[in-house]
């Protein structure tokens, strides 16, 4: 072919050249970014790799048609696209292959402000809020890849396709949730996908439906959240429990998958066995210890220790910490262990009846006081109780304050042991002898004794003698003068002379006379004679009514 013709041929191709047009065009390179398209013109095109969907798939000497956009640009070569001809072909038949509301394969080309462009052949838009059910956070993920859509709206003036994957989705949970409803059974065991977790329990996604897993059920033991045991995104085998096909609700289970530790509790954990468990809880009164998953047994404070005085379990122990202890007792039916730490030790009261013999004077000091006694500690958590009514032989004690105090050191001797009740008796008065049992010894009828006024009452005044003795002078035996008020002779601490003209064994008391201390012997024996004859009925009377002010008294203070 002559040259001139070669020429005549370039120019009728080049004329064909104008811009907006599709034209054919022949591979000639293929590098990495770009496409090298020869299209008759004076230069050859570039094409970008990123317009081919693989561009493996091309080869050099193919032909391909490309879209005109610029005949020459600044560098003389033309500007060209194969996407925009794809497009351009495309939207001719857009209509015919794609209405709205069909379903068409798209590859997400790139992120835009508000959703993505996905081409279906031609650029269309996916609102954010129609890739998937929930909006997804980040966008990045899906360019590049390839899904179905909807065509939910096309705009032929504007070339705008408004596509949606979240309709598609949710068609599809329909139709899968019908068959899912249709199928489950109570007592199956399904493979779900953790959708979300509230303070109650789980939502398992059963790929059609949504079915909760309540706090309660997952777990045979105790646990304070559903984040301890499931993660959002995990996939999880699960129990049907029910379903509510009116509701379209299922209940799922995930400790009933696996065995009821409680079913065997007895064999694995017979009573006295010891065994190793974290704290899990404290409460005002005991402790929570978990001794396999689902198996928690509760040490009561009583239990915790034989001898330290325990008011709150914080004092032992921490949540989380390792300890061993013993099984006491088991209520299988209502899932309960009770435990004990202190049966890890020998209970030191087994050693108190060797320790603390009958009859042994013991020294301690004042712990506490009650209404009825006082708490002498022998040893750490060892006490022994002195009753008020074995402090004193002669003193009517309404409140061991009269006599002691906290803190006091104290010499008492063992009455009696009880290491069942975790019991011992003291006795501070049996360190002496009792002088009543040899008053005789003391005080005859007719001594003349000195003493201080320690009471007085409306029927007389009691004197405190020695050895801690106490006399009643009655009203009659203050004066030869008639008494009014006992209060205008005798004051409290006041140091008088009396005589002895009774001795009551069974009061422990003695009766005084004041106005016969300077009595001679003959005068002594007439007095007493008439003060026997006087108050025979009524001295026991008084020295009753003595007793009730006393303790009145004693409440007072």
């Amino acid at each position: 072919m002559s040259s001139i013709m070669e020429e005549l041929l370039a120019q009728s191709s080049f004329d064909k050249l104008r811009e907006g047009a599709i034209v054919p065009g022949v591979i000639t390179e293929i590098r990495q970014h770009e496409v090298v398209v020869d299209i008759g013109g004076k230069s050859e095109g570039i094409v970008n790799a990123s317009e081919f969907v693989d561009v493996g798939e091309l080869q050099i000497g193919s032909t391909i048609d490309v879209f005109v956009e610029k005949i020459e640009d600044k560098n003389g070569s033309p500007l060209i696209s194969f996407d925009k001809a794809e497009q351009k072909k495309n939207w001719d038949n857009i209509l015919t292959k794609f209405p709205e509301g069909s379903v068409a394969a798209g590859r997400v080309k790139a992120k835009v402000k508000g959703g993505l462009i996905v081409s279906i052949g031609v650029d269309s838009f996916l609102p954010a809020s129609h890739i998937d059910i929930q909006p997804p956070k980040n966008l990045d993920q899906y360019v590049g890849q390839t899904y179905d859509f909807k065509v939910i709206k096309i705009n032929l003036d504007r070339k705008n396709i408004v596509l949606s994957r979240r309709d598609l989705i949710e068609e599809q949970r329909t139709s899968k949730r019908r068959n899912l409803l249709d199928s489950i059974q109570p007592g199956q065991v399904r493979k779900g996908v953790v959708k979300n977790i509230t303070d109650f329990g789980a939502f398992v996604d059963l790929d059609g439906m949504d079915g909760l897993l309540h706090i309660t059920d997952m777990s045979w033991g105790r646990i304070s959240h559903p984040s301890e045991m499931v993660k959002q995104g995990e996939e999880i085998q699960v129990m049907v429990i029910e379903v509510n096909r009116e509701k379209e609700r299922v209940s799922l289970g995930l400790k009933q998958t696996t065995k009821n530790p409680w079913d065997e509790i007895d064999r694995k954990f017979p009573v006295g066995a010891k065994v190793r468990g974290k704290v899990v809880n404290l409460v005002p009164y005991g402790a929570f210890v978990e001794i396999e998953p689902g198996v928690e047994g509760l040490v009561h404070i009583t239990e915790m220790s034989w001898t330290k005085r325990i008011t709150k379990p914080s004092e032992l122990l921490k949540v989380g910490q390792e300890v061993d202890a013993v099984v006491l007792g088991i209520q299988k039916e209502e899932q309960k262990i009770s435990l004990g730490l202190r049966q890890l030790e020998p209970n030191p009261w087994d050693m108190v009846r060797h320790n603390y013999p009958t009859g042994a004077r013991v020294r301690g000091r004042v712990r506490n006081m009650t209404t009825y006694g006082a708490f002498i500690e022998l040893e750490e958590g060892i006490d022994g109780m002195v009753h008020v009514s074995d402090m004193s032989w002669t003193r009517k004690v309404n409140h061991p304050s009269e006599v002691l105090k906290k803190g006091d050191e104290v010499d008492a001797l063992v009455l009696d042991v009880d290491p069942t009740q975790q019991r011992i008796s003291l006795g501070m008065k049996q360190l002496a002898s009792d002088p009543w049992s040899d008053i005789d010894a003391h005080f005859k009828i007719g001594d003349v004794v000195q003493g201080t006024v320690t009471k007085i009452t409306s029927f007389g005044a009691f004197l405190d003698l020695k050895d801690g003795i106490d006399g009643l002078v009655h009203i009659s035996q203050i004066s030869e003068d008639r008494v009014e008020k006992i209060k205008d002779l005798l004051k409290h601490g006041q140091e008088v002379s009396a005589r002895v003209i009774k001795i009551d064994r069974d009061e422990r008391r003695l009766g005084l006379s004041i106005k016969a201390a300077n009595y001679s012997a003959d005068q002594l024996a007439a007095e007493t004679a008439s003060f026997e004859a006087i108050n025979r009925d009524a001295a026991n009377d008084m020295m009753n009514l003595g007793d009730i002010l006393d303790e009145a008294a004693g409440k007072k203070e």
